[in-house]
């Protein structure tokens, strides 16, 4: 059997996910004056994709706003070799490495793994953060661990990061940072095992762009940063 790509959480790890998380979302609302919109849709229990719009470095960490459960988020293994402690941290703040250049089915490996284990994974859409109000063509690869896994995706809009820290920005603005959480994408049904459609798995790709633009237009709104007519 095949080393697992990721772990889960240690015991330390979580008592420390959740004291950074007291501090991340105390920041929030005294400085973006966040508010989260929708939060439940987000399932209790059990694994999910959350799949948000990606406009600011901002959005990973004020992610942590929106469920008290440690989320697990993919990243480039370099960030792990600048030192044990740095790479301590980011495990503790549920990333896990994954090597750049790899085969994607390594990334998809792990992805698969995390939400195996009833963990909800953040799987930005978009592939890399992007500029403006329209949401980019997605990748297939949040319909594809989804499906593969059984596990229903959340897609959620976020306003405000863009205005508060977007490029070139190194010290956020004070700027009001909104969430607006969607009804769950469910997976298709199949047979155990079975691998799943690519006509299912671009058919969620399709629906998840159309619901997380229309979630990241009303966070922007309710941010009072309104996207501008395209």
């Amino acid at each position: 059997m095949a080393e697992p790509v990721t772990r889960p959480l240690s015991r330390v790890q979580r008592v420390f996910y959740a004291v950074v998380r007291l501090v991340v979302v105390g920041a929030a609302k005294l400085w973006f004056r966040v508010e989260v919109h929708g939060a439940e849709h987000l399932p209790a229990r059990g694994a999910y994709v959350l799949a948000p719009a990606h406009r600011s470095n901002l959005d990973t960490p004020l992610l942590a706003v929106v469920t008290r459960r440690p989320l697990r988020y993919m990243g480039k293994d370099s960030l792990w070799k600048a030192g044990r402690f740095g790479a301590w941290f980011l495990n503790s703040l549920g990333g896990f490495p994954v090597a750049r250049g790899s085969a994607d089915r390594e990334a998809l490996r792990a992805a698969e793994e995390v939400l195996r284990r009833g963990e909800p994974l953040v799987m930005f859409p978009e592939g890399t953060r992007r500029e403006g109000p329209t949401i980019q063509p997605l990748f297939d690869g949040p319909a594809f661990v989804a499906a593969r896994t059984d596990a229903p995706i959340v897609p959620i809009g976020i306003g405000g990061t863009e205005a508060a820290m977007g490029r070139g920005v190194k010290i956020p603005r004070r700027q009001k940072v909104t969430f607006v959480v969607g009804a769950p994408i469910l997976p298709p049904a199949r047979a155990e095992g079975a691998r799943p459609p690519r006509s299912a798995v671009r058919a969620i790709t399709a629906e998840l762009h159309e619901r997380v633009q229309d979630l990241f237009d009303e966070a922007q709104r309710l941010a009072g940063t309104p996207n501008p007519p395209a």
